[in-house]
């Protein structure tokens, strides 16, 4: 990994921190936001919508959070919010919870000194996509020096629409760190204009779009040694997943099981808490809900195969605040 950033993203460690979804400058085609998150003045830490600064201490918690990765939309109201939860998360946590910024305007010099005094650690800019090929001598060649002398390390996120030399040309000449490369996708807010714009999806791939695996992209960006490219898989694979077993391992109760992809995996049966007790199952082993019983779930299969219970259900469930369920399977 290029940054201390992207190697606490694979590890599942860095804490997604949305604030707000509105973007005065820009409007990309491709913006992956959907309607929960676009044009929107709500923070997300995660998927867990922020109504405190306390959530977010909660959600980093949660999850045994490494760092924190900033994103969202840039109205100037945005800022305050931002360095306030910098400095949330730098006094609970320490220096050492590193932190970085996904922006899409060049912000001057005032705005990368108030991010750098609220303990930013690392910016990556977003220029759009007409700009690129086109953008020295211009406020983004600019503002990377800039971020540099106000103690911040500047650097470029850009999806792999095309490959594009100028960005190798500030990495050559020390204006930028890296360079990410993300590889292209489709998402539910972005799908249509993307295919108005020519963009299919790649076969048999839920979010890549075709051709973003291009061989000008890897050839003459990847396989430069500060450029990073990132899959969509391994998104999916690595980051995702790793901050799933995360959260798990931080939640999961005696009698919850965690899977290979970072899910809980419990029973549930609907009888009387008093039949539990009577049956002799240990207190770790099961937990009282307000209509129905939660509890191990080989323990569940084993009482309905020997006609202790009637019947139960497996449940599969994310380790995320709102638990959303992956899975239910019926035992009787």
């Amino acid at each position: 990994m290029i940054s201390k950033g992207c190697e606490q993203c694979a590890k599942g460690g860095k804490m997604v921190l949305f604030v707000y979804g509105y973007c005065d400058q820009r409007d990309c085609f491709y913006c992956p936001l959907g309607e929960n998150r676009k044009n929107v003045t709500d923070v997300y830490a995660n998927e867990r919508k922020v109504e405190s600064d306390e959530d977010v201490i909660e959600e980093a918690k949660r999850m045994s959070a490494l760092g924190t990765s900033i994103t969202g939309g840039e109205p100037q109201e945005a800022m305050a919010k931002t360095t306030r939860y910098l400095r949330l998360l730098k006094d609970e946590f320490g220096e050492d919870h590193h932190t970085h910024l996904y922006t899409g305007i060049p912000g001057g010099r005032e705005n990368m000194r108030r991010l750098s005094e609220a303990g930013l650690d690392e910016i990556r800019f977003h220029p759009p996509l007409e700009l690129w090929g086109d953008m020295h001598g211009t406020e983004w060649e600019e503002i990377l020096y800039v971020a540099r002398e106000e103690g911040l390390t500047p650097a470029f996120e850009i999806p792999g629409i095309r490959a594009e030399p100028e960005f190798l040309e500030f990495l050559d000449e020390g204006a930028a760190e890296f360079c990410n490369v993300n590889e292209f996708e489709m998402s539910d807010g972005n799908y249509r204009r993307m295919q108005a714009e020519g963009f299919e999806l790649q076969e048999g791939h839920m979010s890549a779009v075709e051709g973003s695996k291009d061989a000008s992209i890897v050839e003459e960006m990847a396989s430069h040694e500060k450029v990073y490219f990132c899959t969509s898989v391994f998104k999916d694979a690595a980051q995702h997943r790793n901050r799933l077993k995360r959260m798990a391992r931080n939640v999961r109760r005696e009698f919850d099981e965690v899977t290979d992809d970072g899910t809980l995996v419990y029973g549930k049966a609907f009888a009387a808490p008093e039949r539990f007790e009577a049956l002799g199952v240990p207190e770790e082993f099961y937990t009282v809900k307000t209509n129905h019983v939660e509890v191990a779930w080989w323990l569940l299969e084993e009482m309905v195969e020997d006609g202790d219970l009637d019947e139960g259900e497996i449940v599969e469930q994310y380790p995320t605040v709102n638990g959303t369920v992956v899975e239910r399977t019926p035992v009787a």
